[in-house]
């Protein structure tokens, strides 16, 4: 019944589905009964897979190999049949006969069904039409499905239904096992060229008791030992500090951070960020780091700096370009914001502009940055750095040599999203506080993003800290581009869902 479906029948009905899980369920209890139960398999001597028999084919031509995966297509013909087996490299063909076989044999892989996970030895030939092969001398069903896969023409289409059920999608779309084998190789590269350059990987708490070291809403839980609020971890940034004031001069984390905030194309409350830092130096630093990640990470998985990223060619080969946010609103719009004799000048362009502020007090560096939202940001496709942010939105940022109003930071964007974040950082533990006061003022004003003060990093700074620079970048957004897809939950294994129940 099931594998007489046509590639019309893509949806199956409450009832038929039940009527294909019993089927299934009939099968295993036959087995079962027989003394063959797949479950009570615990090993099995895989000697090759797909793709390597496929490449050294002309090397194993004749040889004996064993293989296992899961059967996706079987086609029976009378005492011979040929089916695909989807292993962790790919899918290889493979051909069954009776006589080869025996009987037996043959007569329980016909009663197997698409899905289920088979051990097969035999010997790599080529069919007629030239198809690399293994003609098999030995069967072995190794699991049993006991659920239906979804049609094969068409696969797990419904993004909904691939995000719940990543599993299936997994290994009924080739194109999703290539896109997270690329996530898998971005980090390691991340990892391999930072190790490479003498950084030294750490981990820090997840459990926090402050929400601190970054503007953003955290989730909230309690540790029942401690009887104490925690929150989330928002940002490894002030334990990452506090390792550079303890004399680990080069070190970085890789980890989940938890923001309680919306979910869009490229956000997930749930992401992964790499954030790096290095003492003894700055903004320029962290640059070149950020340039040789992309590119790095790009020849990699792409094999080329210059990619497209839905339908838009971008070319990632260092140097990007810099330009200061000033100068992109200005480029964008004609207007230069700190040109302004005041703020109120400043704001009266915003209204001329038919820019609605948040803040109707804003300051120059306030309505710099939501000019910069509204006209500019959509519009860097290729890689650049925006330098030169105001300090109102930068509370952890030295400021720029001769500036009183300007900190020495970058975002780095590309087709018209922001990829990472870095710092020359802010080592002065007067000024450091100064901040964490202003914060905790646009707190109890109602904002409560703004970050509270933090006393066990305030001590730390207090010991000193040296000149250090520091970048945070977003992995998931990272292997966006470079695997091109155009949403962040298409990057994600497991993305939170709500329960269908709800």
């Amino acid at each position: 019944m099931e594998e007489n479906r046509t590639p019309q029948e893509t949806e199956l009905s409450a009832e038929q589905l039940s009527e294909l899980l019993q089927i299934r369920r009939n099968k295993l209890e036959a087995l079962q009964a027989a003394g063959c139960d797949p479950f009570s398999e615990t090993t099995y001597d895989q000697t090759h897979h797909s793709a390597e028999i496929i490449k050294e084919f002309d090397a194993l031509e004749g040889k004996e190999v064993s293989i296992a995966g899961r059967m996706m297509s079987k086609r029976i013909m009378g005492k011979a049949s040929f089916a695909h087996l989807l292993d962790g490299q790919g899918d290889i063909q493979f051909y069954v006969r009776r006589d080869d076989v025996g009987e037996d044999a043959y007569a329980a892989f016909k009663t197997y069904d698409i899905g289920d996970i088979l051990g097969v030895r035999g010997f790599v030939f080529k069919t007629r039409t030239g198809e690399v092969s293994v003609h098999a001398t030995k069967l072995v069903l190794l699991s049993k499905s006991l659920r239906p896969l979804p049609e094969k023409f068409h696969g797990l289409k419904d993004p909904e239904l691939r995000y719940r059920q990543r599993y299936v999608d997994l290994f009924m779309n080739a194109d999703v096992r290539t896109t997270f084998r690329k996530r898998s190789a971005i980090i390691a590269e991340i990892r391999r060229y930072l190790d490479g350059e003498g950084f030294m990987e750490v981990e820090t708490p997840v459990l926090n008791t402050v929400a601190s070291g970054a503007s953003a809403r955290p989730f909230i839980t309690h540790h029942n030992s401690l009887n104490i609020d925690m929150y989330m971890r928002i940002a490894t940034e002030l334990h990452l500090k506090m390792c550079i004031v303890g004399g680990l001069e080069r070190v970085y984390e890789i980890g989940r951070l938890f923001r309680n905030e919306g979910m869009d194309a490229t956000h997930n409350p749930e992401f992964t960020s790499i954030e790096i830092y290095q003492a003894y130096t700055d903004l320029s630093g962290m640059m070149e780091l950020c340039e040789q990640i992309f590119a790095r990470c790009s020849l990699l998985v792409n094999g080329t700096t210059k990619i497209v990223y839905q339908g838009q060619d971008v070319d990632l080969t260092p140097p990007f370009r810099r330009l200061t946010m000033n100068d992109a609103v200005r480029e964008y719009t004609g207007k230069d914001i700190y040109g302004c004799a005041s703020d109120e000048e400043a704001r009266a362009i915003a209204k001329e502009l038919g820019v609605e502020l948040k803040d109707k007090t804003a300051t120059k560096g306030k309505v710099l940055a939501e000019l910069f939202d509204a006209f500019v940001e959509d519009k860097l496709i290729q890689p650049t750095f925006i330098t030169d942010y105001p300090i109102e939105n930068s509370p952890l940022t030295k400021l720029k040599k001769g500036s009183k109003d300007i900190v020495d930071r970058f975002e780095v964007f590309v087709c018209g999203h922001e990829y990472g974040n870095a710092y020359t950082e802010l080592n002065d533990p007067i000024d450091q506080r100064s901040r964490f006061v202003q914060q905790a003022q646009e707190r109890a004003k109602g904002d409560d993003e703004a970050m509270p003060i933090d006393e066990d990093f305030m001590a730390a700074m207090e010991y000193g800290m040296p000149p250090t620079g520091g970048i945070g970048i977003g992995i998931d957004r990272l292997c966006m581009l470079l695997c091109d897809v155009p949403k962040v939950r298409d990057i994600i294994l497991f993305p939170t869902m709500v329960p269908i129940n709800k």
